[in-house]
């Protein structure tokens, strides 16, 4: 069974390697370390009551303090160590040990319901500080925060201070979190830390999708327990249902233009399109008006990729283009057999051993630079070679392939049959373009090109 997906909105079930780079609350940073300055002068310890809705970050911002002021110790204290001075200091004893000269922050994770029913916990509570404050921890290195969901909660705790002023460090701190504009952002950036860097669209929900929902809700804890309900219920069957693979196969004759190419993939995945990347790419008038949802089903369904290939590898097999009776040798079919695209259609594609394509300094490399563009014009007779050459590699490979659904057609400019039992056919989209055509926009437009002909193919996309 396919793991789930994992979006976690607790800071307690994020991944620890995560969680250092929650951002940092800078009011609740300048207010600790001001304080501390303070005790040092005056000595004693400091109690700060924080509110803040559920799903504003409190816990984060408060826990993570010690990534962000690494001379902090930070510590939870759990119900049973805050029932009376002794347990406290017990507590804060305890993590004197590991904490050496650091101050300590000591944080109480709302605890209100568990005193609802006991209104005399915050006097009591607050009783104990103001006797450890004279007392066991007058030296003045031990901050207690007490996170809380309840206004009327803080309050109480505001007010059972008022004999004991000099701890209170502020009577109406609010935690509210990140700017909202952030929020989209930061869900993209969880879902990826705990999902070996995949993208949310590869589970069919796109920015625009979480800009609606941010905008409607409170928090950020209730964007992503939203995005959490979509997911489960976007979590798509189709992705590996699909009888075709669709590689859009771009022959690249410089570095500049490898590196364009990978702007657009994630290489390493197999050039795996990298939807949020084309997304950017796009101008605002078409993010906002094209069928994005059906885009991406496409992409998804038919696992499209975007695969450059050195024109110095196909020269050889091009030789003689309009000959149909030309023998293709051995040591050219080598060339290809060792290109990433081969790797992909053969199904022997491992990410572990990807070596990056680079360009190359060598008199090949020079020739096929200057003879490439003379084979742009002819896209035809560039995919009936490929197929003649895939098909005597082992791979049965027709060109101007014509398929069919009830909703569409498409001809693919080569077909390539499944290499085994459980792997896909390969639709080969040649793009062929001139050293000088490959620029960003006009990669990002063979993109929308290539995923609007295989969205209507699929049906997820009516055509105009």
């Amino acid at each position: 069974m396919t793991k789930a997906p994992a979006l976690p909105s607790r800071y307690e079930d994020l991944d620890p390697g995560f969680r250092g780079r929650l951002r940092a609350n800078d009011e609740l940073i300048a207010l600790v370390t001001s304080t501390l300055k303070k005790k040092r002068i005056t000595g004693g310890i400091g109690f700060l009551p924080i509110f803040g809705a559920s799903g504003s970050g409190k816990t984060s911002a408060t826990m993570e303090l010690g990534t962000h002021l690494p001379d902090l110790h930070v510590i939870r204290l759990e119900p049973d160590q805050i029932s009376e001075r002794t347990a406290i200091l017990s507590a804060i004893n305890d993590a004197k040990t590991d904490s050496g000269d650091r101050p300590i922050v000591a944080v109480i994770d709302q605890y209100e319901e568990a005193v609802a029913t006991k209104l005399a916990l915050p006097t009591s509570f607050v009783e104990s500080l103001a006797l450890l404050d004279r007392n066991d921890l007058k030296e003045g290195n031990v901050i207690f925060i007490w996170l809380t969901t309840s206004l009327e909660f803080r309050e109480l705790l505001v007010k059972a201070t008022s004999r004991n002023s000099r701890i209170l460090v502020a009577a109406n701190f609010e935690i509210k979190g990140p700017e909202r504009e952030e929020w989209e952002e930061i869900v993209l950036e969880t879902f990826a830390a705990h999902n070996s860097d995949a993208p949310l669209a590869d589970y069919d929900i796109l920015p625009g999708d979480i800009q609606k929902i941010s905008s409607r809700k409170p928090t950020l804890g209730d964007t992503i327990e939203a995005v959490a309900d979509l997911l489960s219920e976007s979590i798509p069957d189709f992705q590996n249902l699909a009888e075709y693979r669709v590689c859009m196969l771009w022959p690249v004759t410089d570095g500049a233009r490898i590196n364009l190419i990978h702007q657009f993939t994630e290489p390493k995945q197999g050039y795996r399109l990298n939807f949020d990347a084309w997304y950017r790419s796009l101008n605002s008038q078409d993010q906002k008006t094209l069928p994005f949802h059906a885009f991406n089903r496409a992409r998804l369904y038919f696992d499209l990729r975007l695969i450059p290939i050195a024109a110095a590898d196909l020269q050889p097999i091009y030789k003689d283009i309009d000959n149909d009776e030309f023998i293709i040798y051995k040591s050219y079919k080598d060339r290809i057999r060792a290109t990433h695209l081969f790797s992909i259609v053969s199904g022997t594609w491992d990410p572990d051993s990807y070596a990056p394509l680079r360009e190359r300094k060598s008199g090949r490399a020079d020739g096929a630079r200057l003879w490439y563009p003379s084979v742009t014009s002819k896209p035809t007779r560039i995919g009936q070679r490929l197929a003649q050459c895939f098909s005597e590699m082992g791979i049965a490979s027709e060109h101007e392939h014509p398929i069919s659904t009830r909703h569409s057609a498409v001809n693919a400019d080569v077909l390539c049959a499944a290499p085994f039992e459980g792997e896909r056919k390969t639709i080969i989209e040649l793009k062929a373009f001139a050293p000088e055509n490959t620029m960003p926009s006009t990669i990002a437009n063979q993109i929308r090109v290539t995923l609007r002909r295989h969205a209507q193919l699929a049906g997820f996309l009516e055509k105009s």
